[in-house]
């Protein structure tokens, strides 16, 4: 097993014959204190890795649902200097992935966003907005610092682009169960199990779907087939609306069904 915590993470989940339980969190919403709480809770409920967001100005990726919790947490100053310091207050037992543009990092420099991430505790980070190779030097401080890239990958990304979309990639590989922006939706994914073999074909990574996935049902169907099960929006949606016992109930029941499922 490697030493890193994503894989160690992942290994466990797989040792225990279910899939991982990845929630996200978008820093400081509703509130830091909140955020941080939530955190601090994640593992007890049942999650094995938390993603965790980092406000920015446009977020062209995400949906009105982390839209509205990302401007929320910049008019309360949030930055991501208050990311990191937020990450380290919460001293979580189980991985952290900075979520994130590529343009809050520049501006906070590449080497010390690697330096500070990693002394923070954070395991990984994912680019929304970053092609695979796009960015050699910001990839190299990232690894340098002993944390692991993890890419994005597209259900239309070719078959002959999808060996150079995951080269490189660390931690696992986040795979898009449908297109358009984030946010909870009321079907389960199409045709997951045909882009789940296709990705096993050229990497031996984790492989996480997230986009669209808020109930129980939606989890337990994509994790059938998947190593991990990503849920934003609508634990972001609980949060907000009802607190911290919303989305622990929220998150317990999504543990529970991926507790429950068959051998894919």
């Amino acid at each position: 097993m490697s030493d890193r915590p994503i894989a160690r993470a992942f290994a466990a989940a797989k040792g225990a014959g279910r899939a991982a339980l990845i929630p996200y969190y978008t820093a400081g919403y509703p509130t830091r204190a909140a955020c941080r709480d939530a955190l601090r809770a994640a593992a007890a409920a049942g999650a094995d890795l938390v993603e965790v967001g980092i406000p920015f100005s446009d977020p062209l990726a995400d949906g009105p649902t982390i839209q509205r919790s990302t401007q929320a947490a910049l008019e309360q100053g949030m930055t991501v200097a208050g990311v990191l310091e937020l990450v380290r207050d919460a001293q979580l037992s189980i991985p952290v992935v900075l979520m994130t543009y590529v343009n809050p990092v520049l501006a906070y420099g590449v080497e010390r966003f690697a330096a500070d991430a990693r002394a923070a505790g954070v395991a990984g980070a994912l680019f929304t907005d970053l092609p695979a190779g796009a960015a050699p030097e910001l990839e190299r401080a990232m690894t340098g610092a002993g944390l692991d890239v993890i890419r994005l990958v597209a259900p239309t990304t070719t078959d002959e682009r999808l060996a150079a979309a995951v080269n490189g990639a660390g931690g696992f590989i986040y795979l898009i169960s449908r297109l358009g922006v984030t946010g909870a939706r009321p079907d389960a994914p199409v045709d997951l199990d045909r882009h789940v073999r296709r990705l096993r074909a050229v990497t031996r990574l984790p492989i996480a779907v997230g986009f669209g996935i808020g109930t129980p049902a939606q989890a337990a169907a994509a994790a059938r087939w998947a190593d991990g099960v990503v849920v934003g929006s609508a634990l972001v949606e609980a949060l907000g609306g009802g607190g911290l016992a919303a989305a622990r109930r929220l998150l317990e029941s999504l543990a529970g069904s991926l507790t429950a499922r068959g051998a894919a």
